[in-house]
């Protein structure tokens, strides 16, 4: 009988472990530039695409390359594992998770914010923009 509870126990206490190891692995927090750059842990950095320097997709190496300028106007080299992400010309914001590597944040995922495309038209812009283009009429 108590070979039961041990053996229960047991598997009671490897869910609990598996589902902190679990959590920790996907607890990414969001930092800026130069604090990724000291940690070299996966890290999520908010911010947005620098157009005016160069960025390219290397099809040998299926990477796309680019500049990235956190919320603290740092500029970073960026090298994302695989091609360019959709909406990234549209995107005023960006975040990438990655690690920072070699002289550069190895990203393995980039996401595109577009607040635009999700407005509301009844919200206070769209009755701003109601407003001015009445005023002018």
């Amino acid at each position: 009988m108590k070979s039961k509870y041990i053996i229960g126990g047991l598997v009671i206490l490897a869910f609990i472990v598996f589902g902190a190891i679990s959590f920790m692995q996907n607890n990414i927090a969001y930092v800026n530039l130069a604090t990724a750059e000291k940690t070299h842990r996966v890290v999520q950095v908010k911010g947005s695409w620098v157009k005016s320097m160069k960025s390219f997709y290397d099809p040998q190496s299926n990477t796309y390359h680019f500049y990235m300028m956190d919320d603290n106007k740092t500029i970073m080299p960026v090298v994302l594992q695989g091609a360019k992400p959709n909406n990234f010309d549209e995107a005023p914001d960006i975040v990438a998770k990655g690690r920072y590597e070699g002289g550069v944040f190895q990203a393995s995922d980039v996401l595109t914010k577009c607040p635009s495309k999700y407005q509301s038209k009844t919200g206070p812009q769209a009755s701003a923009q109601t407003t001015s283009s009445s005023s002018v009429n």
